[in-house]
């Protein structure tokens, strides 16, 4: 037995939602479905579909510490170490 769900979102939520469904091959209300199938399941939500992706400032920020690391720079060996030169 089915029913109707009636939910209020954006517009363009709901275009840009239908847009992709049809993209890969199926109505909106299957994606919805799922996710509600998904969260009675999991008894959680999870918000983001994709991979977190990092931003070009947050990359250069862990690429300068992998270098650090690397060159055994700002390298602590202890969180204690790490304080102290904050402290500093």
């Amino acid at each position: 037995m089915y029913t109707t769900l009636n939910i209020k979102t954006e517009k363009k939520l709901k275009k840009d939602a239908q847009d992709i469904a049809k993209k890969i091959g199926v109505p909106l209300s299957t994606v919805v479905n799922s996710f509600l199938k998904q969260f009675i399941r999991d008894e959680e939500v999870v918000f983001s579909a994709k991979e977190y992706k990092m931003s070009s400032y947050l990359e250069s920020l862990v690429e300068e510490a992998r270098r650090g690391r690397k060159n055994n720079k700002n390298y602590f060996s202890t969180p204690e170490e790490m304080i102290k030169s904050l402290k500093n």
